[in-house]
């Protein structure tokens, strides 16, 4: 069964949905999302592990047309943003253009359009009851099958994210613990944590978030530390009923206060991309919060990092220190280095006994699994992208014609809410599909692209900082995931392309 489109959406996360929205609000309504899970959500679907919370305040990490007045926290926490999601999903009609629980298997330009193959299953409900597309259109509860499809698309959108893929370290003798080892974003939550030993791998944003929530759960949690983070004041706390009452009576009230979050994220701008006076202010503020949290000095040196400010995505968070401090959590300040049995042993020669080991290490942000099965004029997106990943205005990609990439090269953020540049991608894409041409970039432009962002990046804090970040392609050394800008700034560029 072969059905034509004219866009195809491969991603149901904010991405995703922001396209999908974008597309009809540009009069283009023959489009399909492919999902290849059981249910919508992304990144917010697939994290469910204790404490897991957004680091951006609520009310500016969502789509600007959907605002919602009820978030319970300051900072919400996952299952609410999924269920946002599957609200925007539903409230817009959506579910008749959406597959769930579809693959894509490969997409090939021929000539003139996309034929991208699907395999449609049912065995990624992740928690929620398993679901697939008997058809192209509404999803109903089916017993497991597996079938393949072909759609046939003008143009094609990769929406699938940068945090898909666990990155898994090659940690010798780690494959032969006897315990269970899991990601962060792989939850098993059949495993009961209660008074176990736990390792936690990894002091990022969800280690951060995770090694206290699994303290509280009963879990003794070690924790291993490759490289400490720059870590400010959260300031979350719940969100009570009339401030709900007083977004949902008064909707320009909580534009005025998504408006102000949106300033403040702008500002910060600043301090993360390596100004002198801003960075020293805000390294400033997270000395402060370490010394204010963590009194013993031996353990505030080692959770001291040694590198610039902003180099890495800096860290929010109230009861991480304190834990800490308290022995909730036991440092181990050096990375795993190898495991013997149910023995872990660090980098400084320490050894841990543990019973479960959780790896918070992060994803393959700069080496999608998606790009081996896009297939261009010549080659595939992963060829193209073996020295690095490249893009004219975050979106296009030379060879590739009428493919747009969400998420991609240059798409991340370390300042603002990231659903303002899958927004401003959106709806860059849409306009340029409801033209109905065929859209191609040149190598030159794609250079020309590319060399800029290095110019724009070559003295910032992600290159120069001293520290080791996702925001850098290893392939290339090139400031490949982070957009070295402003949110306005982005919209800038995307509104001088093909205007």
């Amino acid at each position: 069964m072969t059905v034509r489109v004219s866009a195809l959406i491969v991603g149901a996360g904010f991405a995703g949905i922001a396209q999908a929205l974008a597309l009809r609000d540009a009069g283009v309504t023959s489009f399909l999302i492919v999902e290849r899970a059981a249910s919508v959500g992304g990144t917010w679907r697939d994290n469910t592990y204790p404490g897991i919370a957004c680091d951006v305040p609520s009310h500016l990490y969502g789509l600007e047309s959907h605002p919602w007045p009820r978030w319970s926290r300051v900072f919400a926490p996952g299952a609410e943003i999924r269920d946002y999601l599957e609200r925007v999903v539903e409230s817009e009609g959506l579910a008749n253009q959406l597959m769930l629980g579809t693959t894509m298997t490969s997409a090939r330009w021929d000539g003139d359009v996309w034929r991208v193959a699907l395999t449609v299953h049912n065995d990624a409900d992740n928690g929620r009851k398993s679901t697939e597309t008997g058809s192209f259109g509404r999803a109903g509860t089916k017993s497991a099958s597996l079938c393949t499809r072909e759609v046939v698309a003008d143009n094609l959108i990769l929406a699938a994210g940068r945090l898909t893929e666990p990155r898994i370290p090659e940690i010798p003798g780690l494959d032969a613990f006897p315990g269970p080892v899991f990601h962060s974003a792989r939850w098993d939550h059949e495993v009961d944590l209660t008074g176990k030993r736990v390792a936690v791998v990894g002091t990022g944003a969800s280690a951060v978030q995770l090694a206290p929530a699994l303290a509280r759960l009963g879990a003794r949690v070690t924790l291993f530390q490759r490289t400490p983070a720059w870590i400010v004041p959260r300031g979350d706390r719940a969100v009570d009923g009339s401030e709900m009452r007083a977004y949902e009576e008064d909707p320009t009230l909580l534009a005025a206060h998504r408006a102000a979050l949106y300033a403040e994220g702008e500002a910060r701008f600043a301090s993360r991309s390596g100004d002198a006076a801003a960075s020293a202010a805000a390294e400033r503020i997270a000395r402060e919060h370490l010394a204010a949290q963590v009194p013993d000095p031996l353990l505030r040196a080692q959770l001291t990092p040694a590198y610039a400010f902003g180099c890495k995505r800096v860290l929010l968070s109230d009861d991480f220190y304190p834990a800490l401090a308290d022995g909730s959590i036991a440092l181990e300040p050096s990375a795993l280095a190898r495991a013997h049995g149910s023995e872990l042993v660090s980098a400084s020669g320490a050894r841990h006994e543990v019973d479960v080991v959780v790896l918070a290490t992060g994803f393959e942000a700069a080496r999608q699994p998606y790009a081996a099965l896009v297939t261009g004029e010549s080659e595939t997106l992963d060829a193209h992208w073996s020295g690095g990943m490249t893009a004219v205005a975050s979106t296009l990609v030379s060879g590739f014609p009428n493919l747009f990439v969400l998420n991609g090269p240059n798409a991340s953020l370390g300042h603002n809410s990231s659903i303002l540049i899958s927004e401003a991608q959106a709806a860059f894409a849409a306009r340029l599909i409801a033209r109905g041409i065929t859209v191609r970039v040149t190598p030159e432009a794609e250079r020309a692209s590319t060399a800029d962002i290095a110019q724009r990046a070559a003295r910032t804090p992600w290159l120069t900082g001293g520290c080791h970040n996702w925001y850098v392609d290893e392939r290339s050394g090139a400031l490949a995931l982070l957009w070295p800008g402003t949110v306005a700034e982005f919209r800038q560029r995307l509104e001088g392309a093909f205007s």
